[in-house]
């Protein structure tokens, strides 16, 4: 049954209960996530009644085309996001490196689970079994769809050639096995694992090879900010350093007003209560690239974060209550001043242009 924007079922005993309706895409890994965040909030409250409800984003309609040529910054959450605004959804998983820094009015992410591996994997074609990138032949073709890998890798491994491949992990690999087109292909350590396809991956690359994108490995659940019950039951579910990282990298990557069309990578991590990171900017082919490294304290006063007329306080769109909130502002002004520090040295210019080629492309 509905009543106001959200659904109710009756049990064995007539006993009315709220349904928590959480959205996905139809995609298999999607899904995989979505109920691996499904199962976890059932086992935190075995009580509560969950329903998954799955739908199509631009993202997944557009196949042909170079995610970074659609212009479109929420490829993978527009449809979703209506719905919860709809209120047909209640919840909604998302990878977190395709949530926009800016989120539209009345949404926020209240969980930021435990980031998986981060960094990028190289899966060779099976012929190439045992080869790095290093030993790959000239002229070997490289697929991917990131223009953050491509301009990292064709700066390290100038004698390779990288080309454009899209579709989901699946389809990917296919295109991978079943043709000669490509000798490797790098995709996300993370949702290689995630599909528990980790026999697959040939090497991962470190950060002297290739670092990764705003938010890689983490998934988060996006809900209304209104939602308070909600808000607080899902809050749980936030891995505290993963939190501080992302609020990093996702304040860096405002701050460059950096998307998919552009190549932005990072490289975070906590040492002794230091929240240190490494931001990059790069000209598409990697001929051209800023990098700094920066640190702050993220020692806790223990102070919750603050509330703003009567909702809480949020930190590039993160909702995080129980994490100190001394620590939250210390992380998003470390991405602030660590993208104003890259600006000052001319990442404007680097991203100007790359964003210009890509156009004319």
């Amino acid at each position: 049954m509905e009543e106001g924007p959200y659904k109710y079922i009756r049990d064995g005993n007539g006993k009315i209960n709220r349904v928590i309706r959480i959205g996905t895409r139809k995609s298999q890994l999607a899904r995989i996530q979505t109920d691996s965040v499904a199962a976890t909030i059932k086992e935190l409250y075995p009580g509560v009644n969950l329903e998954i409800i799955a739908m199509s984003t631009i993202g997944d309609t557009i196949l042909d085309t170079a995610l970074s040529k659609i212009g479109e910054k929420s490829l993978f959450t527009k449809e979703l996001e209506n719905a919860m605004e709809r209120n047909e959804v209640d919840l909604v998983v998302h990878s977190l490196k395709d949530l926009p820094t800016t989120l539209p009015p009345g949404f926020t992410i209240g969980a930021v689970l435990k980031r998986e591996n981060p960094h990028d994997a190289v899966v060779l074609h099976p012929k190439n079994a045992g080869q790095t990138l290093d030993t790959l032949p000239e002229k070997s073709v490289i697929g991917t769809s990131s223009l953050r890998r491509a301009a990292q890798l064709m700066k390290r491994f100038p004698h390779l050639e990288f080309k454009d491949i899209r579709g989901n992990l699946n389809s990917r690999l296919k295109k991978l096995d079943e043709t000669e087109d490509f000798s490797a292909i790098i995709l996300a350590a993370a949702g290689l694992k995630r599909m528990g396809w980790e026999s697959r991956i040939s090497l991962i690359l470190g950060p002297e090879d290739c670092m990764y994108a705003v938010g890689q490995g983490a998934l988060a659940v996006e809900v209304r900010a209104k939602d308070q019950d909600l808000l607080e039951m899902i809050s749980v579910l936030h891995d505290p350093e993963t939190v501080l990282h992302c609020i990093a990298e996702r304040a860096l990557l405002r701050q460059l007003e950096g998307g998919c069309s552009v190549p932005i990578a990072v490289n975070t991590d906590i040492k002794e209560s230091q929240l240190n990171m490494t931001g990059a900017v790069y000209s598409l082919d990697g001929s051209d690239s800023l990098e700094e490294t920066m640190q702050t304290s993220i020692t806790a006063d223990n102070k919750p974060s603050d509330e703003e007329d009567g909702e809480s306080a949020q930190y590039v769109g993160v909702t995080a209550t129980k994490i100190p909130s001394s620590a939250l502002e210390a992380a998003e002004r470390l991405g602030i001043d660590l993208g104003n520090l890259l600006l000052s040295k001319g990442a404007k210019e680097i991203l100007t242009v790359a964003r210009e080629e890509n156009d004319a492309r």
